[in-house]
């Protein structure tokens, strides 16, 4: 069977001008596409320090549910095989290079050594917004978009000074994340420090500090099974411990069995960061005194929409006045509140939390 095209009349100088127009489009790189499927050239990559903790899981959700609002955007999402996998993260980076990207959001596990591919990302024209971790220095990455970690830990902080039965005579465990990365584990320590009334001498560091109600810290990783031994060697260090700072709420989790299996779970204050699901359930549970919540969906959706803003107007994000960084807010969470220090209670918390 012969297939007949019918032509339709066109005046010359139309032709032309539609043939002009088609040009420019093609030449644009945009040819006679809708608008949804111009925008699929937006490649974001979003790289987290591990897979299996919800804090970065709930990163990856924020980022791709943002993409699929938005339309046209994919995202492309890696991790670290454990936390303070560099090698992973740089290889990550290169991977995006290669592929086009335009964006990258980016939880760094090393913020000092991610710095150099970090540099090359940029120079290839990628956006780079460095999500709760700032690099070193933090204007390595284009934007920083994070929680007030210090202000977590002065939340916190501030909660157990109020709570414990004479804060002068409190006996205090610090159980960190990792002692050679500590961006966001100094803030937290130490704004829990400056909370509870205990000098934190240099800020931006600890492990300075002199005062006698500090019994030691230990690093575990972020993990439950890092808290449980970290709990298990400061206990022996001194058996009368009563408020204990943690990294997060697996660390915190882990911190409450070693105290349990000591018969201690009753007599000491726990306190911890995060704001995930199952962390406010031990608060709910009395596992927990009190948590300082984040909010890591919020962190990654408003990333995304920087960086497809970018890609429009060519405008960076700003930070927050008076910090570094655009702040994401953080809220106490806590079923024992106390005078001057604002709070939600955990059923509250429940409505927002993430994991």
């Amino acid at each position: 069977m012969k297939k007949f095209i019918r032509f339709t009349s066109v005046d010359g100088a139309a032709l032309t001008a539609r043939l002009t127009a088609a040009a420019a489009l093609l030449s644009a790189g945009l040819a006679f596409l809708p608008a949804s499927a111009q925008a699929e050239d937006i490649l974001i990559g979003v790289i987290t320090k591990t897979e299996a903790n919800p804090f970065f899981a709930k990163i990856r959700e924020g980022a791709t549910s943002k993409a699929a609002e938005i339309g046209g955007v994919k995202i492309q999402s890696f991790a670290g095989k454990f936390d303070g996998d560099n090698d992973s993260q740089v290889a990550a980076i290169e991977n995006l290079i290669s592929a086009g990207a335009k964006g990258i959001l980016i939880v760094a596990s090393d913020t000092k050594a991610l710095v150099t591919a970090v540099e090359q990302a940029r120079k290839a024209g990628i956006l780079v917004i460095a999500l709760d971790t700032p690099l070193e220095p933090a204007d390595a990455a284009d934007a920083t978009f994070a929680t007030d970690n210090f202000k977590a830990g002065e939340l916190i902080g501030a909660w157990a000074a109020k709570t414990v039965a004479d804060p002068s005579k409190a006996k205090i465990a610090f159980l960190d994340a990792l002692e050679n990365q500590p961006t966001v584990d100094v803030a937290r320590d130490q704004g829990f420090m400056k909370g509870f009334g205990l000098d934190p001498k240099d800020v931006t560091r600890y492990l300075d500090e002199e005062d006698e109600r500090i019994v030691g810290h230990q690093w575990g990783q972020g993990s439950e099974e890092g808290g449980r031994t970290g709990m298990e060697t400061l206990l022996q260090k001194d058996n009368d411990i009563s408020v204990v700072y943690t990294i997060n709420e697996p660390t915190a989790a882990g911190a409450y069995e070693a105290l349990k299996a000591a018969g201690k779970e009753g007599s000491v204050l726990i306190t911890s960061v995060d704001g995930g699901c199952p962390g406010v359930k031990n608060v709910k549970a009395g596992v927990i005194g009190a948590t300082s919540m984040q909010y890591p969906l919020k962190m990654a959706s408003l990333g995304v929409e920087a960086i497809v803003d970018y890609m429009k107007t060519g405008t960076k994000p700003v930070a927050s006045p008076g910090l570094p960084f655009f702040n994401t807010g953080v809220t106490l969470v806590t079923d024992k509140p106390v005078a001057g220090v604002e709070s939600i209670t955990s059923d509250e918390a429940l409505k927002a939390c993430w994991g």
